[in-house]
């Protein structure tokens, strides 16, 4: 872990990061893979007024559910998918979110992405951004101690950011590094079945990594798709069938036994113990599909 004055330190949220443009008194949210998400969180609408009130801004940040008072990605899995206004606003009074806004690009028509973070934040601190779903983070100078007190209260892990560094949107940089506590992964879908004697209920996804070679088949994850979960997935899934394999490795004859092949543009987060010494997921277990995530947005991982 970086140390020094070159370095300030954030907590990570485990939530589903977005961008927030706010101009002419409205407020649009854009995931990450250029989506955009406004209908699906209203509590953010009201950003607009008190401090950014007469204001345009292009806001980042991560949007948090709680489940058992600690911020996890599985608590606003089902709020990502909504579309609805009406079942949106149902879904805000049950399952609220909190826009955790830790970076400020853009204020009344100034680009601030060539700025250093430190003067980024400083323009952020500024507008005293607090409201009922949206609040900026406070960061911290020693990185070991919130990487210690992060995880006794149960968070993702912290990020590590240079002071010095310019936005630069697209690209993974090593001035920002993350440090998380939970073996969560991002993958890939590349096949489907059902489960066991069922002609409508999912049974299990199979998942693979970007690689050199291509899509790397990581194991089957049956564990977290019952119920309506495995309805939405399969919903997503049925329109992708494909005629082979997408995996560039060979899939175990007992897990590709009744697959459905589909291609491989759904992305999924997966909890697991770690990977086997054969590269398989160990124990895991379905958390959501990644709406703000594309396939190619994956960086390949050797093996």
């Amino acid at each position: 872990m970086p140390s020094g004055p070159e370095w300030l330190h954030e907590v990570k949220w485990d939530g589903v990061r977005v961008l927030v443009d706010v101009a002419d008194g409205t407020v649009r949210l854009w995931s990450r893979n250029e989506n955009e998400v406004t209908v699906a969180y209203p509590e953010l609408r009201d950003l607009a007024e008190g401090r950014l009130s007469g204001h345009d801004a292009l806001l980042d940040g991560e949007l948090v559910a709680l489940a058992d008072g600690v911020p996890r990605f599985s608590a606003i899995a089902d709020r990502m998918h909504v579309r609805n206004a009406r079942r949106a606003e149902q879904l805000a009074k049950a399952n609220p979110v909190t826009l955790i806004v830790f970076d400020l690009l853009r204020l009344d028509g100034e680009d601030l992405m060539g700025l250093p973070l430190s003067q980024r934040r400083a323009r952020l601190t500024a507008l005293d951004l607090r409201g009922p779903s949206w609040q900026v983070p406070a960061t911290y100078d020693d990185g070991g101690m919130l990487l210690s007190a992060t995880e006794q209260q149960g968070l993702e892990g912290i990020v590590s950011k240079l002071r010095a560094s310019p936005y630069v949107p697209g690209r993974r940089s090593t001035d920002w590094l993350k440090f998380p506590h939970r073996p969560t992964l991002s993958c890939v879908v590349g096949g489907w079945r059902l489960e066991t004697d069922s002609e409508t209920r999912l049974g299990a996804v199979l998942v693979g990594q970007p690689t050199a070679e291509g899509l790397s088949y990581r194991g089957r994850v049956g564990s977290g798709i019952t119920g309506r979960v495995g309805k939405v997935l399969v919903e997503r899934l049925a329109p992708l069938v494909a005629g082979r394999s997408p995996f560039c490795d060979e899939v175990p004859r007992v897990d590709a036994l009744g697959t459905r092949w589909v291609r491989p543009e759904v992305v999924v987060e997966v909890a697991s113990l770690g990977l086997t010494p054969g590269m398989r997921l160990r124990q895991p277990s379905y958390l959501g599909i990644r709406e703000d995530l594309a396939a190619e947005d994956l960086e390949a991982r050797d093996g």
